[in-house]
């Protein structure tokens, strides 16, 4: 496994935008399997979504004026373990439309708009929208240990992963196109003591 360690360091520094795929080391029933979406990366710590949990709970039961905005499935996302009574919306803004009413880019097009916007002042301004029940955290150094240890993957995300409509197969898909011997870690079972 130390090669696993060694991939998971050198595939790319931490940012806004990159992927965190959960490497098969990572126990943590909160994240084992998951593919999370970097939002903001600095000295005091991390903090993404988990892209691949869908909840049974539709958008419109919680929030429904967004309901008829939200990208299939509409339902919420689980984000993670922290402050899952809140939630944050991911938006793909509009070309031209980074600057809107409570919208605050992330990477490229992509970011998150406050959902206490009044929802007439993002009406087109937002080609896509997904919502997440809480999200990930990480404190100062933290992320940073945990990529050492081998517990994830680091690898450059596209808008398709975060609007994906079929999450069950993101983690495989997103591994699938990774170069060099990252890729066959598509492969791997589901459970490795089957294997």
């Amino acid at each position: 496994m130390a090669s696993d360690r060694r991939v998971a360091r050198d595939v790319l520094p931490l940012a806004p935008g990159r992927l965190l795929l959960a490497s098969p080391e990572l126990l943590d029933p909160n994240f084992a399997d998951t593919v999370v979406l970097l939002l903001d990366v600095d000295d005091g710590g991390a903090l993404g979504v988990v892209l691949n949990r869908p909840s049974v709970l539709p958008v419109g039961e919680v929030l429904g004026e967004w309901e008829d905005v939200v990208d299939e499935p509409e339902v919420l996302f689980q984000g993670g373990p922290v402050s899952t009574d809140g939630a944050l919306a991911v938006a793909l803004a509009t070309p031209g439309g980074e600057g809107a009413a409570g919208f605050r880019a992330v990477w490229g097009r992509l970011g998150l708009l406050d959902l206490d916007t009044p929802r007439e002042l993002v009406t087109g301004t937002v080609d896509r929208l997904r919502i997440f029940a809480g999200y990930a955290g990480w404190g100062p150094g933290q992320l940073q240990a945990e990529i050492a240890e081998g517990s994830w993957y680091v690898v450059g995300g596209e808008i398709g992963d975060v609007f994906s409509d079929d999450v069950r197969d993101l983690w495989r898909r997103v591994m699938r196109r990774q170069p060099g011997e990252l890729a066959f870690h598509a492969t791997r079972p589901t459970d490795p003591e089957l294997n």
